[in-house]
Protein backbone atom coordinates (compact mmCIF):
# COMPACT_ATOMS: atom_id res chain seq x y z
CA UNK A 1 0.00 0.00 0.00
CA UNK A 2 1.11 3.68 -1.05
CA UNK A 3 2.53 5.80 2.11
CA UNK A 4 -0.99 8.08 3.34
CA UNK A 5 -0.01 11.76 1.48
CA UNK A 6 -2.10 14.51 3.57
CA UNK A 7 -0.98 17.10 0.50
CA UNK A 8 -2.83 15.10 -1.87
CA UNK A 9 -5.34 17.11 -3.43
CA UNK A 10 -7.41 15.89 -6.46
CA UNK A 11 -10.63 17.77 -8.46
CA UNK A 12 -13.45 16.43 -10.81
CA UNK A 13 -14.03 18.79 -13.18
CA UNK A 14 -17.26 18.50 -15.08
CA UNK A 15 -18.93 20.78 -17.83
CA UNK A 16 -22.62 21.07 -17.33
CA UNK A 17 -23.61 20.58 -20.46
CA UNK A 18 -25.54 17.66 -19.68
CA UNK A 19 -26.65 14.24 -17.57
CA UNK A 20 -23.41 12.88 -15.12
CA UNK A 21 -22.84 9.88 -17.61
CA UNK A 22 -21.12 6.66 -15.95
CA UNK A 23 -17.65 7.95 -17.34
CA UNK A 24 -18.10 11.22 -15.47
CA UNK A 25 -18.79 9.49 -12.50
CA UNK A 26 -16.23 6.81 -12.60
CA UNK A 27 -13.35 9.38 -12.77
CA UNK A 28 -15.19 11.36 -9.81
CA UNK A 29 -15.08 8.30 -7.85
CA UNK A 30 -11.75 7.34 -8.92
CA UNK A 31 -10.57 10.48 -7.72
CA UNK A 32 -12.77 10.71 -4.31
CA UNK A 33 -11.23 7.07 -3.55
CA UNK A 34 -7.77 8.64 -4.22
CA UNK A 35 -8.26 11.63 -1.70
CA UNK A 36 -10.29 9.56 0.61
CA UNK A 37 -6.96 6.78 1.06
CA UNK A 38 -4.40 9.33 1.19
CA UNK A 39 -6.67 11.47 3.63
CA UNK A 40 -6.12 14.06 0.72
CA UNK A 41 -8.97 16.85 -0.49
CA UNK A 42 -11.46 16.05 -3.07
CA UNK A 43 -12.62 19.22 -4.89
CA UNK A 44 -15.24 19.82 -7.65
CA UNK A 45 -15.02 22.39 -10.51
CA UNK A 46 -17.15 23.71 -12.59
CA UNK A 47 -15.89 23.93 -16.23
CA UNK A 48 -18.45 26.31 -17.86
CA UNK A 49 -16.49 28.53 -19.84
CA UNK A 50 -19.07 27.43 -22.97
CA UNK A 51 -21.54 29.25 -22.50
CA UNK A 52 -23.33 27.90 -25.91
CA UNK A 53 -23.82 24.49 -23.96
CA UNK A 54 -23.45 24.83 -20.05
CA UNK A 55 -26.54 25.03 -18.16
CA UNK A 56 -27.97 25.55 -14.67
CA UNK A 57 -30.15 22.59 -14.98
CA UNK A 58 -27.17 20.95 -15.80
CA UNK A 59 -25.00 21.62 -13.20
CA UNK A 60 -27.97 20.91 -10.44
CA UNK A 61 -28.25 17.70 -12.32
CA UNK A 62 -24.59 17.30 -11.55
CA UNK A 63 -24.27 18.03 -8.00
CA UNK A 64 -27.79 15.91 -7.07
CA UNK A 65 -26.19 13.24 -8.53
CA UNK A 66 -22.93 13.56 -6.72
CA UNK A 67 -24.92 14.49 -3.61
CA UNK A 68 -27.14 10.79 -4.05
CA UNK A 69 -23.95 9.01 -4.70
CA UNK A 70 -22.46 10.68 -1.69
CA UNK A 71 -19.25 12.50 -2.88
CA UNK A 72 -19.06 15.86 -1.66
CA UNK A 73 -16.74 18.75 -2.60
CA UNK A 74 -14.24 19.05 0.31
CA UNK A 75 -14.13 23.22 -0.44
CA UNK A 76 -16.36 25.24 -2.11
CA UNK A 77 -17.61 24.57 -5.61
CA UNK A 78 -15.66 27.01 -7.98
CA UNK A 79 -16.77 27.98 -11.38
CA UNK A 80 -14.57 29.05 -14.36
CA UNK A 81 -16.87 31.89 -15.10
CA UNK A 82 -15.93 33.11 -12.10
CA UNK A 83 -12.40 33.37 -12.45
CA UNK A 84 -12.42 35.04 -16.22
CA UNK A 85 -10.45 38.29 -14.43
CA UNK A 86 -7.76 35.62 -13.63
CA UNK A 87 -6.99 33.97 -17.00
CA UNK A 88 -6.62 37.67 -18.72
CA UNK A 89 -3.68 38.26 -16.01
CA UNK A 90 -2.26 35.13 -16.37
CA UNK A 91 -2.31 35.74 -20.42
CA UNK A 92 -0.66 39.16 -19.91
CA UNK A 93 1.54 37.79 -18.16
CA UNK A 94 2.92 35.20 -20.86
CA UNK A 95 2.83 37.72 -23.27
CA UNK A 96 4.95 40.03 -21.06
CA UNK A 97 7.50 36.86 -20.77
CA UNK A 98 7.62 36.27 -24.39
CA UNK A 99 5.89 32.50 -23.86
CA UNK A 100 3.01 33.39 -25.72
CA UNK A 101 2.70 35.74 -28.74
CA UNK A 102 -0.64 37.59 -30.52
CA UNK A 103 -1.42 35.62 -34.00
CA UNK A 104 -3.07 37.71 -36.68
CA UNK A 105 -3.71 35.02 -38.91
CA UNK A 106 -7.19 34.24 -40.02
CA UNK A 107 -9.65 31.62 -39.57
CA UNK A 108 -10.13 31.32 -43.84
CA UNK A 109 -6.25 31.70 -43.68
CA UNK A 110 -5.62 28.73 -41.10
CA UNK A 111 -8.41 26.72 -42.79
CA UNK A 112 -7.31 26.94 -46.46
CA UNK A 113 -3.43 25.78 -45.22
CA UNK A 114 -5.58 22.92 -43.55
CA UNK A 115 -7.47 21.69 -46.24
CA UNK A 116 -4.59 21.95 -48.91
CA UNK A 117 -2.26 20.36 -46.34
CA UNK A 118 -4.80 17.44 -46.29
CA UNK A 119 -5.24 17.46 -50.03
CA UNK A 120 -1.51 16.49 -49.84
CA UNK A 121 -2.72 13.79 -47.45
CA UNK A 122 -0.13 15.82 -44.69
CA UNK A 123 -1.55 16.46 -41.38
CA UNK A 124 -1.54 20.20 -40.27
CA UNK A 125 0.27 22.02 -37.62
CA UNK A 126 0.32 25.80 -37.68
CA UNK A 127 3.94 27.50 -39.33
CA UNK A 128 4.63 29.70 -36.53
CA UNK A 129 3.71 32.49 -39.21
CA UNK A 130 3.27 35.26 -36.43
CA UNK A 131 5.79 33.89 -34.08
CA UNK A 132 8.38 36.21 -33.98
CA UNK A 133 6.19 39.40 -35.49
CA UNK A 134 7.57 42.23 -33.37
CA UNK A 135 4.43 44.41 -34.23
CA UNK A 136 1.15 43.88 -35.65
CA UNK A 137 0.93 43.93 -39.90
CA UNK A 138 0.15 45.98 -42.03
CA UNK A 139 -3.92 45.95 -42.01
CA UNK A 140 -3.85 43.57 -39.07
CA UNK A 141 -7.44 42.28 -37.53
CA UNK A 142 -8.65 40.76 -34.59
CA UNK A 143 -5.58 37.96 -32.74
CA UNK A 144 -5.88 34.92 -31.00
CA UNK A 145 -2.79 34.97 -28.09
CA UNK A 146 -0.92 31.37 -28.94
CA UNK A 147 1.54 29.85 -26.36
CA UNK A 148 5.54 29.60 -28.29
CA UNK A 149 6.33 26.22 -27.79
CA UNK A 150 10.12 25.43 -27.38
CA UNK A 151 11.47 23.55 -29.82
CA UNK A 152 13.52 19.82 -29.75
CA UNK A 153 12.00 19.09 -26.85
CA UNK A 154 10.77 15.51 -25.06
CA UNK A 155 7.86 16.38 -23.03
CA UNK A 156 7.28 13.61 -20.28
CA UNK A 157 4.27 11.98 -19.14
CA UNK A 158 5.10 9.69 -16.09
CA UNK A 159 1.44 8.60 -16.30
CA UNK A 160 0.38 6.74 -13.17
CA UNK A 161 -1.64 4.36 -15.07
CA UNK A 162 -0.33 3.81 -18.44
CA UNK A 163 3.55 4.17 -17.77
CA UNK A 164 5.61 6.89 -19.28
CA UNK A 165 4.82 8.78 -22.35
CA UNK A 166 6.82 10.59 -24.54
CA UNK A 167 6.16 13.32 -26.74
CA UNK A 168 8.48 15.68 -28.73
CA UNK A 169 7.60 19.13 -28.82
CA UNK A 170 7.80 19.37 -32.63
CA UNK A 171 4.59 17.61 -32.57
CA UNK A 172 2.86 20.01 -30.88
CA UNK A 173 1.79 23.19 -32.64
CA UNK A 174 2.14 26.51 -30.92
CA UNK A 175 -1.87 26.14 -29.85
CA UNK A 176 -4.33 28.75 -28.61
CA UNK A 177 -5.01 30.46 -25.36
CA UNK A 178 -7.13 32.67 -25.73
CA UNK A 179 -9.82 32.79 -29.09
CA UNK A 180 -10.16 36.48 -31.04
CA UNK A 181 -13.17 37.44 -28.78
CA UNK A 182 -10.89 37.07 -25.73
CA UNK A 183 -12.74 33.60 -24.30
CA UNK A 184 -9.56 31.24 -23.06
CA UNK A 185 -9.36 27.83 -23.81
CA UNK A 186 -9.75 24.70 -22.30
CA UNK A 187 -6.11 23.52 -22.30
CA UNK A 188 -5.88 27.47 -20.76
CA UNK A 189 -7.93 27.54 -18.04
CA UNK A 190 -7.56 23.83 -16.61
CA UNK A 191 -3.88 24.54 -16.34
CA UNK A 192 -4.26 28.16 -14.86
CA UNK A 193 -7.31 26.26 -12.41
CA UNK A 194 -5.53 23.25 -11.51
CA UNK A 195 -2.07 25.44 -10.40
CA UNK A 196 -4.57 27.99 -8.15
CA UNK A 197 -6.06 24.79 -6.88
CA UNK A 198 -3.11 23.33 -5.82
CA UNK A 199 -4.36 20.06 -7.27
CA UNK A 200 -1.29 17.34 -6.88
CA UNK A 201 -3.10 14.79 -9.04
CA UNK A 202 -5.22 14.63 -12.59
CA UNK A 203 -7.06 10.94 -12.60
CA UNK A 204 -9.43 11.69 -15.95
CA UNK A 205 -10.54 9.22 -18.52
CA UNK A 206 -7.88 9.03 -21.23
CA UNK A 207 -9.39 10.95 -23.88
CA UNK A 208 -7.76 13.94 -22.56
CA UNK A 209 -3.91 12.48 -23.00
CA UNK A 210 -3.75 14.33 -26.29
CA UNK A 211 -4.17 17.45 -23.99
CA UNK A 212 -1.26 16.82 -21.72
CA UNK A 213 1.80 17.46 -23.77
CA UNK A 214 0.27 21.46 -24.44
CA UNK A 215 -0.68 21.47 -20.62
CA UNK A 216 2.88 20.34 -19.30
CA UNK A 217 4.05 22.75 -21.90
CA UNK A 218 2.15 25.52 -20.35
CA UNK A 219 3.03 24.68 -16.41
CA UNK A 220 6.57 24.81 -17.82
CA UNK A 221 6.07 28.01 -19.09
CA UNK A 222 4.23 29.90 -16.12
CA UNK A 223 7.22 28.51 -13.99
CA UNK A 224 4.91 26.17 -12.63
CA UNK A 225 5.17 21.82 -11.43
CA UNK A 226 2.85 19.69 -13.15
CA UNK A 227 0.86 17.91 -11.33
CA UNK A 228 0.98 13.82 -11.52
CA UNK A 229 -1.15 12.32 -14.58
CA UNK A 230 -3.72 9.63 -14.33
CA UNK A 231 -5.09 8.52 -17.79
CA UNK A 232 -7.86 5.75 -17.12
CA UNK A 233 -9.86 3.84 -19.73
CA UNK A 234 -12.08 4.24 -21.62
CA UNK A 235 -15.94 2.37 -20.61
CA UNK A 236 -16.76 0.73 -23.94
CA UNK A 237 -20.44 -1.05 -24.87
CA UNK A 238 -21.20 -5.09 -25.38
CA UNK A 239 -20.07 -4.01 -29.29
CA UNK A 240 -16.44 -2.60 -28.22
CA UNK A 241 -16.97 0.50 -28.78
CA UNK A 242 -17.54 3.78 -26.83
CA UNK A 243 -20.48 3.60 -24.30
CA UNK A 244 -23.13 5.86 -25.96
CA UNK A 245 -27.11 6.15 -26.01
CA UNK A 246 -27.39 3.45 -28.16
CA UNK A 247 -26.44 0.78 -25.35
CA UNK A 248 -28.95 1.84 -23.47
CA UNK A 249 -28.86 3.94 -19.88
CA UNK A 250 -25.64 5.58 -19.42
CA UNK A 251 -26.32 8.28 -17.10
CA UNK A 252 -26.30 8.29 -13.28
CA UNK A 253 -29.88 9.76 -13.09
CA UNK A 254 -30.95 6.32 -15.41
CA UNK A 255 -29.73 3.81 -13.20
CA UNK A 256 -31.01 5.29 -9.94
CA UNK A 257 -34.44 5.47 -11.84
CA UNK A 258 -33.91 1.95 -12.58
CA UNK A 259 -33.68 1.00 -8.63
CA UNK A 260 -30.18 0.52 -8.79
CA UNK A 261 -28.46 1.82 -5.06
CA UNK A 262 -26.19 4.57 -5.08
CA UNK A 263 -23.58 2.42 -3.45
CA UNK A 264 -24.02 -1.07 -5.67
CA UNK A 265 -23.34 2.01 -9.15
CA UNK A 266 -19.87 3.11 -7.51
CA UNK A 267 -18.83 -0.94 -6.71
CA UNK A 268 -19.45 -1.68 -10.15
CA UNK A 269 -18.06 1.24 -11.30
CA UNK A 270 -14.84 0.69 -9.13
CA UNK A 271 -14.42 -2.40 -10.59
CA UNK A 272 -15.07 -1.14 -14.62
CA UNK A 273 -10.77 -1.20 -14.61
CA UNK A 274 -10.15 -1.20 -10.92
CA UNK A 275 -9.38 -4.90 -8.87
CA UNK A 276 -8.46 -6.05 -5.75
CA UNK A 277 -7.57 -9.63 -5.80
CA UNK A 278 -10.93 -11.93 -7.02
CA UNK A 279 -13.46 -9.57 -4.04
CA UNK A 280 -16.14 -8.53 -6.42
CA UNK A 281 -18.49 -7.18 -3.52
CA UNK A 282 -17.43 -3.65 -1.44
CA UNK A 283 -18.71 -1.31 0.61
CA UNK A 284 -17.44 2.26 -0.15
CA UNK A 285 -15.20 2.21 2.85
CA UNK A 286 -13.60 -1.38 1.96
CA UNK A 287 -12.89 0.75 -0.99
CA UNK A 288 -11.77 3.70 0.34
CA UNK A 289 -9.33 1.49 1.82
CA UNK A 290 -7.85 -0.57 -0.74
CA UNK A 291 -7.62 1.75 -3.37
CA UNK A 292 -4.52 2.09 -5.66
CA UNK A 293 -3.94 3.79 -8.86
CA UNK A 294 -1.37 1.28 -9.54
CA UNK A 295 -4.43 -0.97 -9.56
CA UNK A 296 -6.09 0.46 -12.30
CA UNK A 297 -6.43 -1.58 -15.44
CA UNK A 298 -5.20 0.81 -18.43
CA UNK A 299 -7.13 -1.54 -20.83
CA UNK A 300 -10.48 -0.47 -21.94
CA UNK A 301 -13.55 -1.61 -19.54
CA UNK A 302 -17.08 -3.35 -21.11
CA UNK A 303 -19.64 -2.37 -19.73
CA UNK A 304 -22.34 -5.09 -18.27
CA UNK A 305 -25.69 -4.44 -17.57
CA UNK A 306 -26.51 -7.85 -16.11
CA UNK A 307 -22.89 -7.72 -13.97
CA UNK A 308 -24.48 -4.73 -12.24
CA UNK A 309 -27.80 -5.90 -11.06
CA UNK A 310 -25.73 -8.69 -9.76
CA UNK A 311 -24.04 -6.75 -8.42
CA UNK A 312 -26.62 -4.61 -7.26
CA UNK A 313 -29.27 -7.43 -5.82
CA UNK A 314 -25.83 -8.41 -3.49
CA UNK A 315 -26.37 -4.82 -2.38
CA UNK A 316 -29.95 -5.37 -1.67
CA UNK A 317 -29.27 -8.68 0.09
CA UNK A 318 -26.82 -6.66 2.91
CA UNK A 319 -29.04 -3.92 3.66
CA UNK A 320 -30.43 -4.51 7.39
CA UNK A 321 -34.59 -4.48 6.68
CA UNK A 322 -35.47 -1.66 8.26
CA UNK A 323 -32.67 0.51 6.11
CA UNK A 324 -33.67 -0.97 2.44
CA UNK A 325 -37.43 0.12 3.41
CA UNK A 326 -35.89 3.69 3.82
CA UNK A 327 -33.96 3.13 0.59
CA UNK A 328 -37.37 1.83 -1.31
CA UNK A 329 -38.96 4.55 0.52
CA UNK A 330 -37.00 7.24 -0.59
CA UNK A 331 -37.18 5.80 -4.19
CA UNK A 332 -40.50 5.57 -4.58
CA UNK A 333 -40.53 8.95 -3.72
CA UNK A 334 -38.09 9.89 -6.51
CA UNK A 335 -39.69 8.00 -9.01
CA UNK A 336 -42.83 9.08 -7.69
CA UNK A 337 -44.58 5.65 -7.85
CA UNK A 338 -47.37 4.84 -6.15
CA UNK A 339 -46.03 2.44 -3.33
CA UNK A 340 -44.31 5.94 -1.91
CA UNK A 341 -48.37 6.99 -0.60
CA UNK A 342 -48.53 3.28 0.51
CA UNK A 343 -45.89 2.66 2.63
CA UNK A 344 -47.21 4.07 5.77
CA UNK A 345 -47.36 0.98 7.47
CA UNK A 346 -43.84 1.13 7.99
CA UNK A 347 -43.52 -2.13 10.62
CA UNK A 348 -45.47 -3.85 7.69
CA UNK A 349 -43.10 -2.64 5.05
CA UNK A 350 -39.66 -3.45 6.30
CA UNK A 351 -40.77 -7.12 7.59
CA UNK A 352 -41.94 -7.60 3.62
CA UNK A 353 -38.47 -6.61 2.70
CA UNK A 354 -36.67 -9.47 4.94
CA UNK A 355 -39.16 -11.71 2.45
CA UNK A 356 -38.25 -10.05 -0.48
CA UNK A 357 -34.86 -8.60 -0.95
CA UNK A 358 -32.78 -11.94 -1.87
CA UNK A 359 -35.56 -12.39 -4.95
CA UNK A 360 -35.09 -8.61 -6.20
CA UNK A 361 -32.50 -7.42 -8.34
CA UNK A 362 -33.58 -4.04 -8.42
CA UNK A 363 -35.18 -1.34 -6.06
CA UNK A 364 -37.73 -1.28 -8.91
CA UNK A 365 -38.38 -5.21 -8.40
CA UNK A 366 -38.65 -5.14 -4.98
CA UNK A 367 -41.44 -2.56 -4.76
CA UNK A 368 -43.32 -4.45 -7.59
CA UNK A 369 -42.83 -7.29 -5.31
CA UNK A 370 -44.22 -5.30 -1.98
CA UNK A 371 -46.94 -4.20 -3.71
CA UNK A 372 -49.49 -6.48 -2.35
CA UNK A 373 -48.19 -6.38 1.23
CA UNK A 374 -49.23 -2.83 1.39
CA UNK A 375 -52.23 -2.37 0.09
CA UNK A 376 -55.25 -3.21 1.91
CA UNK A 377 -57.17 -4.29 -1.44
CA UNK A 378 -55.76 -7.04 -3.27
CA UNK A 379 -54.65 -6.35 -6.74
CA UNK A 380 -55.05 -9.31 -9.12
CA UNK A 381 -53.47 -10.43 -11.76
CA UNK A 382 -55.36 -11.07 -14.87
CA UNK A 383 -58.06 -14.27 -14.61
CA UNK A 384 -56.66 -15.11 -10.88
CA UNK A 385 -59.31 -13.77 -8.84
CA UNK A 386 -62.20 -16.15 -10.59
CA UNK A 387 -60.02 -18.80 -10.94
CA UNK A 388 -59.21 -18.81 -6.72
CA UNK A 389 -62.67 -18.08 -6.10
CA UNK A 390 -64.62 -20.97 -8.00
CA UNK A 391 -66.63 -22.84 -5.21
CA UNK A 392 -64.21 -25.43 -4.41
CA UNK A 393 -61.34 -23.29 -4.16
CA UNK A 394 -63.60 -20.56 -2.13
CA UNK A 395 -64.80 -23.43 0.36
CA UNK A 396 -61.35 -24.68 0.81
CA UNK A 397 -60.07 -21.32 1.64
CA UNK A 398 -62.80 -20.99 4.10
CA UNK A 399 -61.46 -23.84 6.06
CA UNK A 400 -58.10 -22.42 5.94
CA UNK A 401 -59.75 -19.15 7.24
CA UNK A 402 -61.32 -21.08 10.09
CA UNK A 403 -57.93 -23.09 10.55
CA UNK A 404 -56.23 -19.43 11.06
CA UNK A 405 -58.27 -17.37 13.10
CA UNK A 406 -58.50 -20.15 16.10
CA UNK A 407 -54.40 -19.75 15.89
CA UNK A 408 -52.44 -16.91 17.84
CA UNK A 409 -48.91 -18.33 16.74
CA UNK A 410 -48.18 -16.25 13.34
CA UNK A 411 -44.58 -17.37 13.36
CA UNK A 412 -43.52 -18.74 9.77
CA UNK A 413 -41.66 -21.82 10.64
CA UNK A 414 -44.25 -22.81 13.53
CA UNK A 415 -47.22 -21.87 11.13
CA UNK A 416 -45.37 -23.99 8.07
CA UNK A 417 -45.23 -26.57 10.24
CA UNK A 418 -48.69 -27.05 12.02
CA UNK A 419 -49.86 -26.05 8.25
CA UNK A 420 -48.71 -29.28 7.16
CA UNK A 421 -49.86 -31.30 9.79
CA UNK A 422 -53.26 -29.87 9.45
CA UNK A 423 -52.85 -30.89 5.66
CA UNK A 424 -52.06 -34.53 6.67
CA UNK A 425 -55.50 -34.49 8.78
CA UNK A 426 -57.52 -32.98 5.62
CA UNK A 427 -55.79 -35.98 3.58
CA UNK A 428 -54.70 -32.79 1.40
CA UNK A 429 -51.55 -31.82 -0.58
CA UNK A 430 -49.81 -28.76 0.78
CA UNK A 431 -49.62 -27.12 -3.27
CA UNK A 432 -53.19 -27.38 -3.57
CA UNK A 433 -53.72 -25.55 -0.74
CA UNK A 434 -50.66 -23.39 -0.99
CA UNK A 435 -51.15 -21.97 -4.26
CA UNK A 436 -54.83 -20.72 -4.03
CA UNK A 437 -53.66 -19.28 -0.94
CA UNK A 438 -50.74 -17.58 -2.22
CA UNK A 439 -53.44 -16.22 -4.70
CA UNK A 440 -56.26 -14.74 -1.94
CA UNK A 441 -53.50 -13.11 -0.29
CA UNK A 442 -50.98 -11.40 -3.17
CA UNK A 443 -53.02 -11.59 -6.50
CA UNK A 444 -50.08 -13.19 -7.91
CA UNK A 445 -49.33 -16.70 -8.85
CA UNK A 446 -45.25 -15.90 -7.53
CA UNK A 447 -44.58 -14.92 -4.08
CA UNK A 448 -42.22 -15.22 -0.88
CA UNK A 449 -43.17 -18.45 0.66
CA UNK A 450 -46.65 -18.23 1.63
CA UNK A 451 -45.88 -18.99 5.35
CA UNK A 452 -43.69 -15.54 5.28
CA UNK A 453 -46.32 -14.01 3.47
CA UNK A 454 -48.97 -14.55 6.22
CA UNK A 455 -46.41 -13.35 8.92
CA UNK A 456 -45.71 -10.40 7.18
CA UNK A 457 -49.16 -9.65 7.03
CA UNK A 458 -50.69 -10.63 9.97
CA UNK A 459 -53.67 -12.35 11.59
CA UNK A 460 -56.63 -9.67 10.52
CA UNK A 461 -55.07 -9.06 7.11
CA UNK A 462 -54.98 -12.81 5.83
CA UNK A 463 -58.35 -13.22 7.25
CA UNK A 464 -59.47 -10.28 5.42
CA UNK A 465 -57.92 -11.13 2.49
CA UNK A 466 -59.51 -14.75 2.20
CA UNK A 467 -62.99 -13.52 3.17
CA UNK A 468 -62.39 -10.90 0.39
CA UNK A 469 -62.46 -13.99 -2.17
CA UNK A 470 -64.66 -16.13 -0.56
CA UNK A 471 -67.46 -12.94 -0.85
CA UNK A 472 -66.66 -12.81 -4.37
CA UNK A 473 -67.28 -16.46 -4.57
CA UNK A 474 -70.55 -15.86 -3.43
CA UNK A 475 -71.79 -13.05 -5.56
Amino acid sequence: MASLNPGVRVRFAPSPTGALHLGGARTALFNYLFARHNNGRFIVRIEDTDRARSTKESELEIFEMMEWMGMRSDEPVERQTERMGRYEAVASQLLAAGAAYRCYCTAEAIERDRAAAEAEGKGYRYPGTCRELSSPPPGAGPFVLRLKVPQARAIEIDDLVRGKVVVRSEEVDDWILVRSEGTPTYNFTVVVDDTDMRITHVIRGEDHLANTPKQILLYQAMGKPAPAFAHVSMILGSDKTKLSKRHGATSVRQFREQGILAPALLNYLARLGWSHGDQEVFTLDEMIRLFELEEVNPAAAVFNPEKLLWVNAQHLKALADGDLCAQALDYARFTKRPEAGLMADADCASRAMGSLKTRARTLAELLDQVRPFLTERVEFESGLLEAVSAPEKSALLGEVSNWLAARTDFEATRLEQDFRSWCEQKSLKLGEVAQPLRIALTGRKASPPIFQVIEVLGKRRTIDRIAAVCGAASR
